[in-house]
């Protein structure tokens, strides 16, 4: 597992309702069990710093990290699109943005990776489409030098069809189909009664790979999808495995948090 990955994953689902911080020697400790080894995690905690997500933190238990505003907001935003087994319903808005192009090849890259994490799809090379706003899109610009204007507009046409244009909804489906049957092999792995370690392990393991998903799917509307659609399946047996594993993985994390540097 990438250990930059693996951070983000820890902050978003344990951290971030423990105030956001911890020490460095429990970052270690806690992705051991992830086959991440020390010198990783202080590697991909100082790129996490320096790329504004991380800030050091002086704590109880030694020298730690905390998470920026930005990557709480990124974080917050995440976590409504992983636990969306009841996702609100959709009002029709389409929510488009025209951005400035940014002269550099890799603030444009960043740009276009950020915008696609947010759920927007490039109608050409400066018009996003998505279904939903985020507050976060304006901290991407600012980063990236970029501006954009804002649209909101209701689709008088083929809907299903524009869906189909702008995403690769089919392709999407498969990947939905391949995490389910894979996440049904690692639980089973895991056994119906795993010890804490085990439990946050294979919880972990669930999350990293669901999370993957926030590039992939933008929280399309259900109206707009087939209707045999496997996210939804798959959604409820995440929600539903990562809930039962969630006690032992706590426990794990705590004990990982309370320990003597």
């Amino acid at each position: 597992m990438n250990a930059r990955s693996a951070l983000f994953d820890l902050y978003g689902d344990h951290l971030r309702s423990r105030g956001g911080r911890a020490p460095v020697a429990a970052l270690v400790r806690l992705l051991a069990p992830l086959g991440v080894a020390a010198p990783a995690v202080r590697t991909a905690v100082s790129r996490m710093v320096r790329q504004g997500w991380l800030q050091p933190v002086r704590l109880d238990g030694g020298p730690g990290y905390e998470l920026t505003p930005r990557a709480v907001r990124r974080l917050d935003d995440a976590a409504s699109r992983i636990y969306r087994t009841q996702a609100p319903g959709w009002e029709g808005t389409w929510h488009l943005a025209v951005t400035s192009l940014p002269g550099e090849r890799s603030r444009r890259d960043r740009l276009r990776a950020g915008m696609t994490f947010l759920g927007f799809a490039q109608l050409d090379d400066a018009t996003w489409i998505g279904p939903r706003w985020s507050e976060e899109v304006d901290s991407l610009l600012e980063v990236e030098g970029a501006r954009a204007e804002r649209f909101t507009a209701r689709h008088d046409g083929d809907s299903i069809g524009l869906v189909r244009r702008a995403w690769d909804v089919e392709g999407l489906g498969r990947a939905y189909a391949r995490w389910l049957s894979d996440a049904e092999s690692l639980v089973s792995t895991a056994g119906p009664d795993p010890d804490d370690e085990t439990a946050f392990a294979t919880r972990s393991r669930l999350v990293h790979e669901w999370r993957k998903f926030l590039f992939l799917d933008p929280g399309l509307p259900r109206s707009l999808l087939p209707d045999d659609w496997p996210g939804e399946k798959s959604a409820e047996f995440f929600d539903s495995e990562s809930e039962r594993l969630r006690p032992g993985a706590t426990r794990f994390v705590d004990s990982c948090l309370t320990l003597a540097p």
